[in-house]
This record gives structure tokens, C-alpha cells and sequence, in this order.
């Protein structure tokens, strides 16, 4: 018989601490081992029940959930799913906890008392057993490894570089990514040049609400200009645009030749909107000049079957994130056991290799 996942519940309410832990106990793959009312208590909990996963609110009082999980990595690192708020502050806080090394979250209904529906269970179920599998261990530490290694990109501009966003876009990048995307593009993005010779789409599953404070945040970090899109936004080179929560952003060549943003509210494609196949499939008919393919950590095989379809109708060099440095290893998995991956390359190597592909204005 398969060992029950041990759950450990820090949050302050009563309330929200019962129903957590009658929806983990529901599934026989869960066992909740404990709950505490704040992070302190939390911490103390996590040394002697070493669970192998934590549900953790972000508002409480002595420690809150950021201060708990900033602390956790010197305590016993232990996977992270944050229960967050669709406040605006919270999507933001999120942001900042999946930076710091949480997994993943889920969001709490406005009305507290529906938070025990049967999509917040399933939900919630799922993304528990999904950390349970990460490599937290991995993912409190690359980031130290990653700044060893690597720094802010320093490349020098061309002597025309003040016009080299109004140049025709000739070169698209698509990424894709679901669980640990968020912090994993935080050490792709940055390390892009703003002259960078192409434009970037990306599609990160997340809810509403939330792509606009993770576009924001990467903004804040790169050289190039990191947006949520807009339907109709032109694209540019130097500029990566995320499709916003629970749309589809598919792309279009328009008759003038430039390449536009179109979201859709279409169904979801294998349980996602926004959906990486949806995006890849706008662009297997597209005749820009070059056009890269990057598949990043994530649950699930979204992507591969949009990457088949280009495939079928143009040539893309596709790269897909090694085993190694991926929280989940499902996405990348699926497009490398096709034999679609063209370079199967550790976190650190992407942004290297985008630029080795498309070059710099």
C-alpha cells in the first residue's frame, strides 16, 4: 500500500483549518499530521511532524506566511502550497511566495464558507500530491546557484538600438509552463538583453488575477518589457507578453504584417485556459522567420501537442528544461519523449540559448 502523504495546516482560522483538514483527509493519499494557527507554531510543528507538505496562509498574526516560509528552508525545506486571496495585495504577496520557494497555491473564495466545493477540493488535492513529488530541496537552493553563475546581461547595443523595437518583428519565442513557472521564468526573463532580436509569448497556468502581479514583478527584474497582454497588442521585439488568467492568447499575422495578440474565451484545451497547445497552434501557420519553442517545469503534457502541429507545418527549434532543474518534470517529459526537444538544457543554459537562436538588434 502507497504511504499516505503526511499534510501539515498553518492558518489562523478555526474555520479554514477544520475544512482543510477534512478535504485532505477525504482523499486515502492524505493524512493531515497537524495544524498550527500561525507560522511559529508552524515551524515548531514542522521539526517534529516532518511533513511533506505544508498548507500555508499568508495573513497571521506573529508569523505570516511569508516570514514562515522564508524561515522554513533553514527549519527542514518542505514543499509549500500557499492558500491565497484573489485581493489584489494577495495575488501580489503569492507572486512573492512562489519567489520564495513555494510550489504552488490556490486561491480562497471571497466567501470563506465556500471554499469546500468539490473544484477547490480537487484542486487543492491535486496540487498537495503535485509538491509532494517536487524537488524542494532543489527549489530553495537554485536560485543562490543560479546567481552564483550567472548575472544580468550586459550586451552592448547596436549602434540604431533606440529603433530596434519599431523594427518588424522577424523572430518569435513561445514558453510554456504550469507548477514552478513562475519563479523558474524569474531566471530566464532577466537575463534576456532589451535588444534582443525577437518577440516572447508566454503562457504560465495561472487564474485571474494573478498573471498581471507575476507580469509586473518580471518587468521589474529584466532589461526587455514583460506585460500582461491586451487582445490586439502588436507585437514587439525586446517585449515578452503572458496570456492573462483563464484566457486563450493565440497569435495572429494581420494584412499589414505585423503579428497581434488575439485572447479568446474559447473552451479549455486539456483542462487549461490559458492553454500552451492553443498558443502553439496559432503559431504553426505563422511565416515569421524563426521561431523557438520552450517547454518549462510543469504538471501535465501541455504544449506537446501544439509543438506537434508546428512541426507538421514549418520547422521551430524546440527547448525543453531538463529533469534536474525542474520542479515538476511533466511538460518538458512529454516533448522529450516524442523526440521533439532539439536542446534538453538545465534552467540556467535557457536564456543563453534563446539568444543564441534569435540574436540581438
Amino acid at each position: 500500500m502507497t504511504k499516505k502523504k503526511k499534510i501539515l495546516i498553518i492558518d489562523d482560522s478555526a474555520f479554514m483549518r477544520r475544512v482543510l483538514s477534512d478535504i485532505m483527509n477525504s482523499d486515502p493519499r492524505c493524512e493531515v499530521v497537524g495544524t498550527a494557527r500561525n507560522g511559529k507554531e508552524g515551524l515548531e510543528k514542522v521539526k517534529v511532524l516532518h511533513p511533506d507538505v505544508i498548507t500555508l496562509d499568508i495573513e497571521m498574526p506573529i508569523m505570516n506566511g511569508l516570514e514562515t516560509l522564508k524561515a522554513l528552508k533553514d527549519v527542514r525545506p518542505t514543499p509549500v502550497i500557499i492558500m491565497s486571496t484573489l485581493a489584489k495585495e494577495g495575488a501580489k504577496e503569492t507572486i512573492t511566495a512562489l519567489e520564495q520557494g513555494a510550489v504552488d497555491f490556490v486561491t480562497k473564495p471571497e466567501n470563506i464558507f465556500k471554499v469546500n466545493t468539490e473544484k477547490i477540493k480537487s484542486t487543492l488535492i491535486t496540487k498537495v500530491l503535485t509538491a509532494a513529488q517536487a524537488k524542494h530541496q532543489q527549489s530553495y537552493h537554485i536560485v543562490d546557484r543560479l546567481k552564483n553563475q550567472k548575472k544580468a546581461v550586459t550586451y552592448r547595443p547596436s549602434l540604431d538600438h533606440s529603433n530596434c523595437h519599431n523594427r518588424p518583428v522577424q523572430n518569435i519565442v513561445s514558453i510554456g509552463c504550469s507548477t514552478g513557472g513562475p519563479r523558474a521564468l524569474q531566471y530566464v526573463l532577466p537575463y534576456l538583453p532589451k535588444n534582443l532580436n525577437a518577440a516572447i509569448v508566454i503562457v504560465q497556468h495561472m487564474p485571474p488575477g494573478f498573471t498581471k502581479s507575476l507580469a509586473d514583478r518580471l518587468n521589474q527584474l529584466s532589461h526587455i518589457t514583460v506585460t500582461e497582454a491586451q487582445d490586439k497588442d502588436r507585437l514587439i521585439n525586446g517585449k515578452a507578453f503572458i496570456a492573462p488568467g483563464d484566457r486563450h492568447m493565440l497569435v495572429n499575422k494581420e494584412s499589414t504584417g505585423d503579428y497581434c495578440i488575439r485572447l479568446t474565451n474559447d473552451p479549455p484545451v486539456g483542462g487549461h485556459r490559458p492553454s500552451v497547445d492553443s498558443m502553439m497552434v496559432s503559431l504553426a501557420h505563422i511565416s515569421c522567420k524563426s521561431l523557438v519553442g520552450v517547454i518549462m517545469t510543469g504538471m501535465g503534457a501541455d504544449g506537446k501537442k501544439g509543438l506537434q502541429q508546428i512541426r507538421q507545418n514549418r520547422s521551430i527549434h524546440i527547448i525543453a528544461q531538463n529533469q534536474e532543474t525542474c520542479v515538476v518534470y511533466g511538460m518538458p517529459k512529454a516533448v522529450v519523449e516524442e523526440g521533439m526537444a532539439d536542446h534538453i538544457i538545465p534552467l540556467e543554459s535557457i536564456s543563453d540559448s534563446i539568444i543564441k537562436q534569435v540574436g540581438v538588434l
